[in-house]
């Protein structure tokens, strides 16, 4: 049985805040064009004064402890299709062991980040492997 280090309200929420930071930065656009009109959009979902911006989510992942964070990169391994539940024990093994840097921006320079932490959240979940 496996045992994630993370609660899974904080999990949840984090993910959340995972795809507003990303669904703001896919709307990015370095170049909107002539038209008035659609250049509003994009402005629409970038960052506002009390949102989360990209460096408090890299600061609340760095202060997640070590267990935490390997929990997160085993999760999103999971998620992709990197490993499977069952591998929970040698996958989380491999997270610590390969852990060097920034566990943040090794997570949110992969867009897909969130949606694979959930996917491996889910299949762990289904697979009966939490404790």
């Amino acid at each position: 049985m496996a045992e994630i280090a993370i609660d899974s309200v904080e999990l949840e929420a984090l993910i959340l805040r995972m795809r507003v930071l990303m669904a703001r930065e896919e709307t990015d656009v370095s170049d909107p064009g002539g038209n008035p009109s659609d250049d509003e959009v994009p402005a629409a979902l970038q960052e506002l004064s009390g949102d989360l911006t990209r460096t408090e989510l890299v600061q609340e992942i760095e202060s997640l402890n070590d267990d935490q964070q390997d929990a997160l990169v085993t999760l999103y391994w999971i998620g992709r299709g990197d490993a499977e539940p069952q591998e929970w024990d040698a996958t989380i093994a491999l997270a610590r062991q390969r852990h060097e840097g920034s566990t943040a921006e090794y997570l949110l320079s992969h867009p897909l980040v969130p949606d694979q932490i959930e996917e491996g959240w889910e299949k762990m979940r289904e697979s009966g492997e939490l404790d």
